[in-house]
């Protein structure tokens, strides 16, 4: 029974996770049922066509009980029907969403890749190094290092994901003319609806010209993205591994005579690789935000351009459809990012 226990406070902090997705899920679907009816617009006009394939006279009942048979609703997949492109909104969402996943996780990577690298230069430069100096390099030379890596970052960090849009697309788009910016695939080119996932339909079709077309199209909006994101994560891999560094188990580790590579990649890494998975599940949100504006910029078909669409035509039925799959998508992303948590932390299993 005594084995069993680190598993049952597992699949209890599992279950604590999980309610509480639950209940901030449900906190969004009230608020946008509250904002539906604050909102100068009819709000009538989208529920009226709802209930015309469903109830018609479900505006006449109690907003409790319109909430309750809204929420039958969406359990059912029935998220309404747009005004302005008259299609349902769940076909819209099928659409636009992997396109916008597909890219925020290739924005992620991005971000990832760059801040690793970056935060492990950062390090070497502020700690003078794991060759064995043991921090003893950080004297005045690495005082200054620091503050120049320090101003850098904080550079990095002032510039937002749109700014960088605007500045590749001048450079690599009209100046070089080497990067398309624009949408998702070459003119004439076209590809088969399978997952909605561009890169990965295309290699289960075997059309490698529209691989690679897509694969282009999506490396500056990527990028764009990824590198507004990349300096949060020097700065905590940096910090994080300088307190790695001040441990007594990395002095163990010498004492056993790894060598510092091994004592980076087998000890310091993996302590701070969990603070920069809490940075990554706390800046899931924000990537998607600032994802609305990158699509916009690059004419990207995802949510973020069907988004400002449905805005700009008060199509309120979509914006609500739109609103709950990027909640949807933020939850499930934290929920993932949680379990790698779970998986790489060694407390619980020392426990």
């Amino acid at each position: 029974m005594a084995r069993l226990a680190p598993c049952g406070r597992r699949l209890l902090a599992i279950a604590q996770r999980l309610l509480a997705i639950a209940q901030r899920l449900l906190t969004v679907l009230l608020l946008l049922f509250i904002v539906l009816r604050v909102l100068p617009a009819d709000p009538a006009a989208p529920a009226a066509e709802i209930g015309a394939t469903r109830q018609q006279t479900s505006l006449d009942e109690a907003l409790p009980m319109q909430f309750a048979i809204w929420l039958g609703w969406l359990v059912q997949g029935d998220l309404g029907h747009s005004s302005h492109l008259d299609r349902p909104v769940a076909g819209l969402l099928a659409e636009a969403l992997p396109a916008t996943v597909e890219l925020a996780i290739l924005a992620s990577s991005v971000a990832v890749l760059l801040g690793v690298a970056g935060g492990l230069v950062l390090f070497a430069l502020q700690w003078g190094g794991w060759q064995g100096t043991g921090g003893r390099g950080t004297g005045r030379r690495g005082e200054t290092r620091a503050a120049l890596a320090e101003t850098g970052t904080m550079l990095l960090m002032s510039i937002p994901a749109f700014l960088w849009a605007l500045l590749f697309i001048l450079v690599f788009g009209v100046l070089l003319a080497a990067m398309p910016f624009t949408g998702r695939l070459d003119p004439g080119l076209s590809h088969p609806f399978i997952t909605g996932f561009l890169l990965l339909d295309t290699l289960l079709v075997g059309d490698p010209r529209a691989f690679l077309s897509a694969a282009r199209h999506m490396v500056l909006p990527a990028v764009a993205l990824g590198i507004g994101f990349a300096p949060l994560v020097m700065r905590v891999l940096r910090a994080s591994l300088i307190e790695a560094y001040q441990a007594d188990y990395i002095l163990q580790a010498r004492l056993r005579g790894l060598s510092e590579e091994q004592v980076l990649l087998r000890h310091a890494l993996g302590h701070a690789a969990l603070p920069t998975l809490g940075l990554l599940r706390a800046q899931c949100g924000l990537l998607l935000g600032a994802a609305v504006l990158v699509e916009v910029i690059f004419a990207y078909p995802g949510m973020g351009r069907l988004l400002v669409d449905a805005m700009r035509n008060t199509d309120l039925s979509v914006i609500q459809g739109v609103v709950l799959a990027y909640c949807a998508v933020v939850l499930s992303a934290n929920v993932l990012i949680d379990g790698l948590h779970l998986l790489l932390n060694p407390r619980p299993r020392a426990r």
